[in-house]
């Protein structure tokens, strides 16, 4: 039987991957990880036997279809707990890194950062992102009242930035509940994002993103979704107005920080919308790739 797994990084970024050989991004170095994986592939596997065949009256035919069969579910069974095992890992490896950079300090939800992970962990496996060093999180279970984007450097274990992000106007008002991916709903995309390049428009400097969910977040670039900043967002507007101003469905940050985080994320990295919503969670190819 083949190796159960094995563990790549990206930089200083270690990751667990248990799949067929992938191409990942960037340079890799093996790192220190143990774990008896021949072990947890034994206990699931199951062996075809024929011991206890009659040597009398043997149908070889339909010996030869029973056998067929029972490596067929032998290897779902197989494939079934390398996946079991993989996620198992990553989600472990996700509780070390939030609680080692204390992100529940800055009210960043922990399960934001465990279906984040994992998405970035898939994506980095499947060769979707060429700036591996950041992820970024709108965690939208807090109030639009919170600092609730994450820019993470996940390579030196550092949040870069910690600001306010919008919503779609008809999300909520408050808080985001409701999501859409359906042009003109001026409601906000759940899932996950590429980032990509950057211009000048009506909101100034602007930052193009790339949905990857079908259902979800796909028709992002024909909603023309971006990051871009925006006065209505920020400190200064919710003392002077109560609440926080909303957007047609953009994630819109507060003008002064839009160029530092723009130019940390652009070009290829991971950019995650989170709500607990089961149906989403449950769907999500990314998250469950």
């Amino acid at each position: 039987m083949k190796t159960l797994s094995k563990l790549v990084s990206t930089s200083s970024i270690s990751l667990l991957v248990i799949t067929s050989p992938v191409l990942i991004s960037g340079s890799h170095k093996k790192i220190n990880f143990t774990s008896n994986t021949n072990t947890v592939a034994a206990a699931y596997h199951t062996n075809i036997s024929t011991n206890n065949i009659p040597n009398r009256n043997l149908n070889f035919a339909s010996v030869s279809t029973t056998n067929t069969a029972e490596k067929k579910v032998d290897y779902a069974a197989e494939a079934a707990a390398k996946k079991a095992f993989e996620v198992k890992m990553v989600v472990q490896q996700a509780v070390s890194i939030y609680d080692s950079m204390k992100l529940g300090r800055s009210g960043l939800n922990a399960k934001a950062f465990e279906y984040a992970w994992r998405g970035y962990h898939n994506l980095l496996k499947t060769g979707t992102l060429t700036k591996t060093n950041v992820l970024t999180i709108c965690d939208f279970t807090q109030s639009s009242r919170r600092k609730r984007l994450y820019v993470i450097d996940v390579a030196k274990r550092k949040l870069l930035y910690n600001t306010y992000v919008s919503h779609g106007m008809n999300s909520g008002v408050e808080y985001a509940t409701s999501f859409s991916n359906r042009p003109e709903s001026f409601k906000t995309s759940l899932g996950f994002y590429v980032t990509s390049k950057t211009y000048v428009g009506r909101n100034g400097l602007s930052l193009k993103v790339t949905g990857l969910e079908k259902g979800y977040n796909n028709l992002a670039s024909k909603r023309g979704i971006v990051i871009h900043g925006a006065d209505y967002i920020g400190a200064e507007y919710l003392k002077n107005n109560g609440e926080m101003g909303r957007s047609l469905g953009c994630t819109a940050i507060p003008n002064q920080m839009n160029p530092k985080v723009i130019k940390s994320i652009k070009n290829g990295s991971c950019f995650f919308i989170y709500h607990p919503s089961k149906k989403y969670l449950t769907e999500s190819t990314v998250i469950n790739g």
